[in-house]
């Protein structure tokens, strides 16, 4: 799910990338890929750029003066030297989301192409795609065959990058090859390692690191969050995310069944917890025991956890019970079975499948199988 700010203010852990951000522009950049993990605010990032690249008063530090009719054109959705190109699944997931969570120029970029999907899906019963098609790539190239409204920049940005199916990589690698004059593309991704080498190769890349956790915790506080080192932890430290944890509660009781469950691996029931996570994704329920198996490595090797500090010694003493050799091994099947979640054939039974392999590791049994 997407998340952004309400407001056209930069996030306060996204100073540094902006400076570096400057640095890079000086280099005069086609393309650029802003790559990091979910939840760090790449797109609300990758937006303030192409407003300031249009910008026609830009401020002092580079970035939009947010008053000139090229800064209300942007956030009307209207500017016509602009393109936002992403799923139009992930356009309608865009304009059923709070403005609370989305920004309102987002959604007025996204109106048209989740207006488009809801047209198609009633005519021909399709849902809206998931991946950015060959056909919004292509328009790139009739773009640049345009003169730019103001004279200045055109900006596309696609979000996320990955999303491209192989036709749609493929077109815009030979737009990257010979890149239109005054055109500059921004590319997001969540996983850049599934984009094309030969794509990567031809952007500048910024990375968007998580934050540290104390400027993001003092962040949620200042949202009005209770607890944010909680629901931080939860969310693997990625603020935004932690922010639809916190609004939804998205799995919180399931979440404490699990961990009071899972402290307790002499008297875990598999099938009880199995059945009671049933309501939770595979993948959240993988992440989580990837972070509790990651404490336990640390605890073991460093006697300090990352995700659960409030029972750090509990976590110590538990540590002690398992051989780092079958921790690695079962931390190993557990990526494998994250990469299977996204489409199990029975979540209850994967669950089941997992849950036992990890209390065959803590009873010092045979792990079995975790995919």
């Amino acid at each position: 799910m997407i998340l952004m700010g309400k407001t056209n203010e930069m996030y306060p852990w996204q100073a540094e990338l902006w400076q570096r951000w400057m640095e890079l522009r000086r280099r005069s950049p086609h393309a650029m890929l802003l790559k990091g993990p979910p939840g760090v605010g790449k797109l609300d990032f990758s937006m303030h750029i192409a407003r300031s690249l249009l910008c026609n008063n830009s401020r002092h530090d580079g970035s939009a003066c947010q008053e000139c009719a090229s800064c209300h054109w942007f956030e009307q959705g209207t500017h016509p030297d602009f393109s936002l190109l992403l799923p139009s699944a992930l356009s309608a997931e865009i304009q059923e989301a709070s403005e609370t969570r989305v920004a309102p120029s987002v959604k007025n970029w996204t109106r048209g192409v989740a207006d488009e999907a809801l047209e198609e899906q009633q005519k021909k019963g399709k849902k809206p795609g998931k991946e950015i098609s060959v056909q919004q790539i292509r328009s790139i190239s009739g773009l640049a065959t345009l003169s730019s409204h103001q004279g200045g920049q055109r900006v596309v940005l696609i979000y996320p990058a990955e999303s491209m199916n192989l036709n749609a990589a493929n077109a815009l690698l030979k737009t990257l090859e010979e890149p239109p004059g005054r055109m500059m593309m921004i590319l997001v991704s969540h996983r850049a390692q599934q984009l094309l080498p030969t794509i990567v190769s031809r952007c500048l890349t910024l990375v968007a690191a998580t934050p540290e956790p104390e400027v993001s915790a003092s962040w949620l506080r200042q949202q009005g969050y209770e607890n944010p080192e909680a629901i931080l932890a939860r969310a693997g430290f990625s603020p935004l995310l932690a922010v639809r944890l916190a609004e939804r509660d998205a799995g919180a009781e399931e979440y404490r069944i699990f961990l009071q469950e899972i402290r307790q691996p002499y008297r875990l029931d598999v099938f009880s917890l199995a059945e009671k996570l049933q309501r939770i994704e595979p993948v959240h329920v993988i992440h989580w025991l990837q972070q509790w198996c990651y404490d336990l490595g640390s605890a073991k090797l460093t006697g300090e956890v990352r995700y659960h500090t409030d029972i750090k010694e509990h976590l110590i003493n538990l540590s002690s019970k398992v051989g780092m050799f079958d921790l690695l091994t079962f931390q190993g099947r557990l990526i494998t079975a994250r990469r299977e979640a996204l489409h199990p054939l029975n979540p209850k039974l994967l669950f089941e499948s997992i849950l036992m392999s990890y209390r065959g590791m803590m009873l010092g049994a045979s792990t079995g199988s975790a995919g």
